[in-house]
């Protein structure tokens, strides 16, 4: 659509609030035993599979896409008594230079890759060099490209200009969807973070997300609130519903849970399917597995039974 400013002008966010109601998703309620185990099934179909290393190899991309396959031990989906659900992660996330590794590893198993770009994790490169890149992860194969927008244009207010460099970039997708990261530990305030949110999903992003993973701070439940409340708005204003995706520093299985709440009690349903809602994780995966283990027999294994690859 249009760049239409009305929707963030005059927009403040109220960081205490914020604050306070995030507070609650994790403490208010709690989810137990069998619920909590099915809740946990599900956040594994949730889950962008992620590696993001300087010391990736095709190797141990390939290791990472066969636990994507099967997440969870045999023994474990046995005694769930999931056999038949044919559990597998919401996608498998990687470098350029891995997708095709990716891509071979996961071929007939219904899996996308998703490619980040555009000079993840800063961004800072010439923008024709960017969509380059982008139409080059979309080339070998990757369905999902997990670009980074420019801080500079959010903090300095040019909405404009940000919304032209996403718009380019969810041209340069084609066909593959667009997530869009706001790297919102470098955004300044929560209401840099709702306009960003807005400006995005206006240019054409499929979801938006977090967080690289490699600021100083990354998934927080408040900047969540602040970005889930966005996509409200612009579901009311446009009726289109875009997905989110929390990245960075989301290990903990009871984090999977809060996020989960979060979702649930300020968009519905609908946002607990892996078409409107992602983790972007991978060690938090293994506590799941323990998690649900100990569901199963009454006791937690080593965590070195639950390797990612």
């Amino acid at each position: 659509m249009a760049l239409d400013l009305s929707l963030i002008e005059g927009v403040r966010v109220n960081r205490s609030a914020a604050e306070r109601r995030a507070a609650g998703f994790g403490s208010r309620r709690s989810v137990k035993k069998t619920h909590q185990a099915a809740w946990l099934v599900n956040a594994i179909r949730l889950i962008d599979l992620t590696t993001l290393s300087g010391d990736d190899t095709a190797g141990k991309v390939k290791r990472l896409c066969a636990k994507a396959r099967a997440p969870l031990a045999r023994r474990i989906v046995e005694g769930l008594g999931i056999e038949d659900v044919g559990l597998k992660v919401g996608a498998v996330c990687v470098y350029p230079t891995m997708v095709p590794h990716a891509v071979e590893a996961l071929e007939g198993s219904g899996i996308p890759v998703a490619s980040v770009a555009t000079g993840f994790p800063a961004g800072l490169m010439p923008l024709d060099l960017r969509l380059k890149e982008i139409e080059w992860a979309v080339a070998q194969g990757a369905a999902e490209i997990d670009i980074v927008i420019s801080r500079e244009l959010a903090l300095k207010g040019d909405w404009q200009a940000l919304y032209d460099e996403v718009k380019a970039m969810r041209e340069a997708c084609g066909e593959a969807h667009l997530k869009a990261i706001l790297a919102t530990g470098e955004l300044g305030t929560l209401t840099n973070v709702h306009a960003a949110s807005m400006v995005a999903m206006q240019a054409g992003a499929d979801f938006i997300k977090t967080s690289t993973g490699k600021e100083g701070v990354n998934a927080t439940l408040p900047v969540s609130l602040t970005m889930v409340r966005a996509l409200r708005d612009y579901g009311e204003a446009t009726g289109y519903k875009i997905g989110f995706k929390p990245a960075g520093g989301i290990k903990a299985a009871k984090e999977a849970l809060a996020w989960q709440v979060l979702m649930k009690e300020e968009l519905g349903r609908d946002w607990l399917e892996p078409d409107l809602f992602r983790f972007g994780a991978s060690s938090m995966l293994g506590d799941i597995e323990r998690q649900l283990e100990h569901h199963v027999t009454g006791r937690y294994a080593a965590s070195h039974r639950h390797a990612m690859s």
